[in-house]
């Protein structure tokens, strides 16, 4: 019987997923699950356009200049100074101002700025009568910042939001849209078992988020790695865990398309109108950080944050608010939060096992 039932969940997903991957009401998850990837296509872009703008700067130096040079420049040097360190500066700004010295005079106090670099970072030398007031380094590979704003991004637009609606679209859609195009009774006349048939369903779902996620998820991980220089991504992605987190956001995306597919399959066949359990799970969702205890353990969110890899800090001054839905007030190791988005997710699936089996079709009243 097992058999028979498996060549039944296999045939209903090969019915499914042409269905799922190329209905035209779902069109709009693709440019969801993309967005994010042009985020980051657009900041690599903008940071090659800096580091040609650098590599023409640096061109133009008398010498080529190392960071080691770049570093050597400290306050209260002379202008001269700089300038036999790292010779004349390709770019060089003046003016001039004027500092009250008695009651009705002034003097003029000459102000420059070199600019320098070394193709990679920006160096800004500020002098006042001719000494080094300031030293500002910018640009460079940032790793560590770069790292948390990958995980603000994956944590706050594509968990809550592009996955989430995106299952939303998805599984909300596998009994309800088959509703709509009043074709759900041919699956019903079909010798199958209606627990079989919600099976299929959800495998076939599963597959087309997975696919489309998990794909725009890893075109992310490669785009954000390519900004960098060759030994600065070996250096994260094999010495800094950059391949095990890479493994870990693919594994957090896959359980969130099973622990929202399972949310939004039941809501698909409880409620006629999608809205309103989309927005009660959305709220749910949301103010999770809010709950006691043992209500937070009934939602997705609260076991997807315990197992993304980064950890977003929270400086002082940072609001509660945020702070609250950056981190677990009680956090939950690895296994014991992959078992609880199976566990909350096979709970609700077979609440829909339930439905399935009492579910009545009425075109007339949809």
């Amino acid at each position: 019987m097992i058999r028979l039932w498996w060549a039944q969940v296999r045939a209903v997903v090969r019915l499914e997923m042409k269905k799922t991957f190329f209905a035209r009401r779902g069109l709009w998850i693709y440019i969801l699950a993309l967005l994010p990837l042009l985020l980051f296509l657009g900041h690599n872009f903008q940071i090659s356009r800096q580091h040609a703008k650098l590599q023409r700067l640096a061109s133009q130096s008398e010498r080529l200049l190392s960071s080691e040079d770049l570093l050597s420049v400290q306050p209260g040097m002379t202008g001269q100074d700089v300038v036999a360190r790292l010779g004349k500066p390709p770019q060089r700004f003046h003016w001039n101002d004027q500092v009250q010295s008695g009651n009705d005079s002034f003097v003029n106090i000459p102000h420059e700025s070199y600019r320098y670099s070394d193709g990679r970072v920006d160096l800004w030398v500020d002098l006042a009568g001719d000494k080094v007031t300031n030293v500002n380094l910018r640009g460079g590979e940032n790793l560590g910042e770069d790292t948390i704003v990958f995980a603000g991004v994956f944590q706050f637009f594509y968990l809550r939001l592009a996955i989430f609606f995106g299952c939303l679209g998805i599984f909300m859609n596998l009994f309800r849209g088959e509703i709509l195009d009043k074709s759900l009774h041919f699956y019903f006349l079909a010798p199958i078992r209606r627990e079989v048939l919600m099976v299929g369903k959800f495998v076939a779902g599963l597959l087309a988020t997975c696919v489309i996620f998990v794909t725009s998820e890893l075109l992310q991980i490669v785009v954000f790695t390519a900004n960098y220089s060759p030994n600065v991504r070996d250096l994260y992605l094999y010495h800094n865990h950059g391949l095990g987190a890479a493994a870990a956001y693919l594994g957090v995306t896959i359980l969130a398309c099973v622990g929202y597919g399972a949310f939004f399959l039941a809501a698909g066949m409880l409620f006629r109108n999608p809205i309103l359990p989309a927005a009660g799970i959305l709220i749910w969702e949301a103010v999770n950080p809010f709950l006691p205890t043992l209500l937070q353990k009934f939602s997705v969110i609260y076991y997807l944050k315990a197992l993304c890899p980064v950890d977003i800090p929270t400086p002082p001054g940072t609001p509660a608010l945020l702070a609250l839905l950056v981190s677990n007030s009680d956090p939950v190791s690895s296994p014991v939060a992959i078992l609880g988005v199976v566990t909350v997710a096979l709970l609700v699936l077979y609440v829909s096992s339930l439905q399935v089996r009492r579910m009545e079709i009425n075109y007339t009243s949809e």
